[in-house]
């Protein structure tokens, strides 16, 4: 790997930069393993942005993981989501079981229902959803719970057209055909030039088994294989292992040695040589990849005057539409492949057609600038839906000062054993010119207020109740107004209670526990279905909530914008407090996003079992004790009232 990506900020223009933060091991890993490190990676960019006082007016996201964090980042600031899907994991999920895979197998290697969960909680969250073809809204994202078609707007991306175009008979010899011509007996013959990393998904081995399987092909054709860089392939991650192994098995199955080129090395900058080598051949571009979400690679080609064959899903049936440049075809077929590249090859003037339509196609509909354009102009209206965080806390300023925290639950976390609670109330007592205390609560105001009263504990300073809902600082109880006004978006508290009022097994708490922005269910777990089927029903109804279990039994549904975990972002962020200086206290599922990401979390020994899928977690501490003896416990542990550090690894 490049040693500029180790550089914090790179600086790309007076107007562009680059931005890095830290998120996970120092070490390279798999994108479909940063799932784990995403709370992490919100909680430091969120940092970065508080430290550089300016908030972005609009957030864009790229693929599901950066989807999740720009969920959580838009939640939080209130900034409006633009989200750019590219790939999407329900409908390559798809083509993965028809390609044979099994269905855990797709969810463990791909972390695939992570993905489309990201997925769903995206559509319902952004304002605008940018595809890159029609057959990405009607086929793909019409697969989603949450499918608002009116949302999405089609922007093909650009290619440059300074950089890749067709070859032309003054061009100097191309240095990369030496390259090529070693591995071929006949290299004067057309190249088929399939061109993609070494991944399963690309379907790079159909084309060897169309190729090898038709011996017209093969008389007429050679074929180039550029699938990525390598020195060994015993040094590659698993699948590129595979995918390469795979190709020289099926190459010595067919006896194709001589027809076929598979070099180990090219750079960015031989990319559109490789194009041009092939169309001066009078060769074919194929990508028969199982689902192509774009097909950025048809663009280059069609930009080199080359003619095409691709998938028949995905982004290449808007490309061909539009410029008419060569044939669709099942990525499953091998007949047909090698049907669709035989009537290109062996038809000269039909070559020719399509190569002159698809340069005339790439300017027409697939220039940057057009593109440019017509993606300020969607974005522009959204800047006016941005919010601004408030600086500091609506009350004295002496609070703003401390330089740490500690928020907890109440019900199962500071209730529950009285000479510890007695213990922690007076520790706390001890150190509040220096630490801000707060209670997180599923429970309403009033309800909290009782029970502080009955157990003699003190105000605290910051309040959060009704699952994150409703905040309020000091004795005084001053209510933080722009937080509910933050929260309300897309809230239809009514319309949820009519998607609900007919599923088994829940039942409408009592009056006393329902809010303005929290409806509190009894949750039969028995009955009622589970809480992503919950989810994904209201979804389906347009209606973008966050749903929280406690102790398996009290279900609460709250805004898109309201968590207990958001609501403890927030203030923090509001206080200065960094997260590493920020103990969390949790013993119940409602408490999972508070735990998550960078503050000092401490899962209390009596909801060990309830959170125990968080022990892989490296920084969240699973005490010995429980109720307040736990606090205390996690308090020495982390040294709190002293120095901040990370917990050593669990058992």
């Amino acid at each position: 790997m490049s040693l500029d990506y180790s550089e914090a900020i790179e600086v790309l223009t007076d107007k562009v930069r680059i931005i890095r933060i830290e998120a996970g091991s120092e070490g390279y890993i798999q994108k479909e393993l940063l799932w784990d490190h995403l709370d992490s990676f919100v909680d430091r960019l969120t940092a970065f942005l508080h430290e550089q006082k300016r908030w972005p007016t609009i957030i864009h996201s790229h693929y599901a993981d950066a989807g999740y964090v720009g969920v959580k980042l838009s939640n939080l600031i209130g900034a409006p989501l633009v989200h750019t899907g590219h790939s999407l994991g329900r409908d390559k999920r798809q083509r993965l079981l028809a390609m044979g895979l099994e269905s855990d197998q797709i969810d463990t290697q791909y972390n695939m229902l992570r993905r489309i969960d990201a997925e769903e909680t995206v559509l319902a969250s952004a304002e605008l959803i940018i595809t890159s073809t029609y057959n990405e809204i009607e086929e793909q994202y019409s697969l989603y719970d949450y499918y608002l078609p009116e949302r999405m707007k089609v922007i093909p991306p650009g290619t440059d057209l300074q950089q890749f175009y067709p070859p032309s008979p003054h061009d100097p010899p191309i240095a990369f055909a030496a390259e090529v011509a070693r591995f071929l007996d006949d290299p004067d013959k057309p190249l088929i030039l399939a061109l993609s990393r070494a991944d399963q998904r690309k379907n790079i081995l159909a084309v060897l088994e169309a190729y090898g399987s038709n011996s017209r092909l093969r008389e007429l054709a050679n074929v180039l294989i550029v699938a990525g860089n390598r020195d060994d392939i015993r040094d590659l991650d698993e699948g590129a292992r595979t995918v390469l192994t795979d190709i020289l098995i099926t190459l010595d199955a067919y006896d194709l040695y001589g027809q076929v080129a598979l070099p180990k090395h090219h750079s960015a900058n031989e990319v559109a040589e490789i194009y041009r080598l092939t169309a001066r051949s009078g060769g074919v571009f194929i990508n028969p990849a199982v689902t192509e979400p774009f097909g950025l690679t048809l663009l280059e080609a069609a930009a080199s005057g080359l003619p095409v064959v691709a998938t028949e899903n995905g982004g290449p049936v808007d490309i061909i539409g539009n410029c008419h440049n060569g044939l669709l075809v099942d990525p499953l077929d091998h007949h047909a492949i090698a049907t669709a590249l035989l009537r290109i090859l062996e038809d000269r003037a039909l070559w020719q057609r399509y190569a002159a339509q698809g340069l005339a196609g790439v300017r027409q509909h697939y220039a940057w600038a057009a593109h440019a354009a017509t993606y300020r102009a969607c974005i522009a209206p959204l800047a006016d839906h941005h919010e601004t965080i408030p600086g500091t806390p609506p009350m004295r300023r002496s609070l703003v000062y401390s330089d740490r925290a500690l928020f907890t639950d109440l019900d199962r976390s500071l209730l529950g054993d009285d000479e510890g609670l007695a213990q922690l109330v007076a520790l706390m007592r001890r150190h509040k010119r220096c630490a801000n205390f707060g209670i997180v609560t599923g429970r309403r105001r009033d309800s909290v207020l009782t029970e502080l009263k009955r157990y003699a504990i003190p105000v605290p300073d910051v309040l959060i109740t009704s699952s994150g809902t409703e905040i309020h600082y000091t004795s005084r109880l001053v209510r933080d107004d722009y937080w509910e006004d933050h929260i309300d978006h897309l809230w239809k508290p009514k319309a949820v209670r009519q998607a609900l009022a007919t599923i088994s097994g829940l039942t409408l708490q009592p009056k006393s526990e329902q809010s303005r922005f929290k409806i509190s269910y009894h949750y039969d777990s028995n009955i009622a279905p589970p809480l992503d089927d919950l989810a994904a029903y209201l979804r389906t109804r347009e209606l973008s909530v966050n749903l929280t279990c406690a102790f398996g039994q009290f279900l609460d549904v709250v805004p898109i914008r309201a968590s207990k975990g958001l609501a403890v972002r927030y203030v923090t962020h509001r206080f200065g407090i960094p997260l590493g200086q920020v103990l969390v206290v949790g013993s119940s599922g409602a408490d999972e996003d508070m735990l998550r990401g960078n503050t000092l979390a401490v899962v209390l020994d009596n909801g060990r079992e309830e959170l125990a899928y968080l022990s892989d977690l490296e920084r969240i501490y699973f005490a010995k004790q429980g109720f307040a003896q736990g606090i205390l416990e996690a308090i020495a542990h982390y040294d709190f009232f002293h120095t901040c550090s990370v917990p050593a690894s669990q058992p």
